[in-house]
């Protein structure tokens, strides 16, 4: 039996749902119910083993997805309590119910920005919390792998930024603006974006969950070509209808924004959807090499269909949308 944690959210639900379609055995374990499987999904904690332990019996292979992601967490030790012990945690259940596989969703933050297309053997250099708490995760399922190597596995997904139907994170944002008419580039538009279809990533999950043979093996997630920043808002403003604002704002003066926007947040304890890390992260050439990944693995979908489907589902059709939403970034 499969069993996912963390899969009440957005890529998840798509991986819950690929899986069923194929008629898999897959229970859910969630802090959180799901909105489409709750039937399957049972409510505890990574921070608490005792929990996830009690859920774990008959598990075969692990999917670990629950993590903290977004830019915004408060306060920041939630990071390493949830992606760095809450792994801990996982693996100590997983010992007292001796299962021995699992994969985990880590991320390319843990090679930094602006690096020259790292590859999985690139040195690593997370800028913030978040990246910082994934590599020392990895670090820990490699600690655990190394105990017994013959007979248990760890498969690691670094992917690049998810977009697709109802996620909300930073792609949906930069969509619904040009949507709405009111975006403006940040910058010259030059640097390039490495970007991954949620339908293309549930497809990789599916398969590495076909692999039975014990190792230790890294992945970087990227649906190619990578686009500019220029390039992909070309192509979504045509697939809209959309005319660009000519107007492009330097990104000193985009940077000055984003403080300003931290420090009204952290005076008024809002969330804005500005900040100083996003302005940086939408500035930042993330451009990585996920050759290894797609070495035995065709994608269902292209990146260009990715982004249609999405435009589709939430800006174009939108008779076919419904309230549930789930958050990313």
């Amino acid at each position: 039996m499969i069993k996912t944690i963390g899969a009440s959210g957005f890529v998840g639900t798509r991986l819950l749902e690929l899986l069923l379609k194929q008629n898999r055995v897959v229970q859910n374990i969630d802090k959180n119910p799901s909105h489409f499987f709750n039937d399957i999904t049972s409510i505890a904690d990574v921070r608490n083993t005792e929990q996830i332990s009690g859920h774990l019996k008959g598990a075969e292979k692990i999917v670990l997805l629950a993590a903290e992601h977004r830019d915004d967490v408060s306060p920041t030790s939630l990071y390493y309590d949830v992606n760095v012990q809450g792994t801990k945690n996982v693996l100590d259940a997983m010992d007292q119910n001796r299962v021995k596989k699992i994969i985990f969703t880590s991320s390319v933050a843990v090679y930094g920005l602006n690096k020259k297309n790292p590859d999985e053997q690139h040195p690593t250099d997370p800028f913030n919390h978040y990246g910082k708490s994934k590599l020392q995760a990895e670090v820990v399922l490699r600690e655990w792998f190394e105990k017994d190597p013959e007979n248990r596995q760890v498969q690691i997904i670094r992917p690049t930024v998810i977009f697709g139907e109802r996620n909300r994170g930073n792609v949906y944002n930069l969509l619904k603006q040009i949507a709405s008419g009111s975006f403006m580039m940040i910058g010259k538009g030059q640097n390039q974006k490495s970007m991954a279809y949620v339908g293309n990533i549930v497809a990789f999950i599916d398969q590495l969950l076909q692999n039975e043979q014990p190792g230790f093996e890294i992945y970087n997630y990227v649906d190619k070509p990578d686009l500019t920043m220029n390039e992909l808002t070309t192509v979504v403003t045509n697939k809209m209808g959309k005319k660009l604002s000519s107007i492009r704002i330097p990104y000193f003066l985009g940077m000055l924004g984003g403080i300003g926007f931290d420090v009204l947040a952290f005076l008024t304890r809002k969330k804005f959807a500005i900040s100083s890390v996003r302005v940086k992260k939408f500035c930042a050439t993330t451009q990585f090499d996920a050759s290894k990944a797609h070495a035995n693995f065709k994608a269902p979908y292209t990146l260009s269909d990715g982004i249609e489907r999405t435009l589709a589902f939430e800006f174009l059709n939108k008779e076919n949308t419904d309230d549930i939403v789930f958050f990313s970034e």
